[in-house]
């Protein structure tokens, strides 16, 4: 008859010294950093549901509304501005896309920051659980920041060359310059995590 083996002691991990304890939940303090991104996005709300308003007010001739818009987005033009054009309609829906972008960017910070720094969130299973909020880290969340801040950058450097004509040529290279400063930035980052990743696997292996 075979005896039942023993049972093994699973090591337990030891308690946190103080100090260190003291050190890990000082973690704690970004989450009023992450409230206050909240708010700011709240903010971009109410800035998005303006905008909108001006641009129905302005399709159905408010002149008010026309104007807002006229001054929100910067459009300048010797002759009087009476009526939306096709000028303005798409450098407004650009600003809205542009307050959506960067919404997303807020929420990429927001929940993949407190999952990474502060503390798991636990929606394994949740029918709403971001995609890529199941994969994330640190290194993850670098590359997708760098892509929205490119994605902006696009957005506000289409703006500008639709609108050139109220810009110097100065700040149109220097945009382009600052857009392509964030394109070889996010290449740099996103290669480097690369390398990074297959130096991990190749160790795993040999091990």
């Amino acid at each position: 008859m075979n005896e039942p083996e023993p049972k093994k002691n699973t090591p337990s991990n030891p308690p946190l010294s103080p100090l260190a304890n003291f050190i890990f939940a000082s973690r704690w303090l970004q989450l009023p950093l992450y409230l206050g991104l909240i708010a700011a996005q709240a903010v971009y709300v109410v800035h998005f549901m303006v905008e909108l308003k001006h641009l129905i007010g302005a399709a159905f001739g408010n002149l008010p509304d026309l104007q807002a818009l006229i001054t929100s987005i910067g459009y300048k033009t010797t002759a009087p501005v009476t009526t939306l054009n096709e000028t303005i309609i798409m450098l407004v829906v650009l600003a809205l896309i542009d307050v959506v972008m960067i919404s997303n960017l807020l929420i990429m910070v927001i929940v993949g920051g407190y999952a990474t720094f502060v503390s798991r969130m636990n929606l394994d299973g949740h029918p709403d659980q971001p995609e890529w909020l199941s994969h994330v880290n640190a290194s993850v969340l670098k590359v997708k920041l760098a892509t929205a801040i490119i994605g902006i950058s696009s957005i506000h450097l289409l703006k500008t060359f639709i609108n050139a004509d109220n810009y110097t040529d100065r700040v149109l290279i220097a945009q382009t310059v600052i857009h392509i400063a964030f394109l070889l930035s996010a290449m740099a980052i996103a290669y480097t995590d690369k390398m990074m990743s297959s130096a991990a696997s190749s160790a795993s292996t040999r091990h």
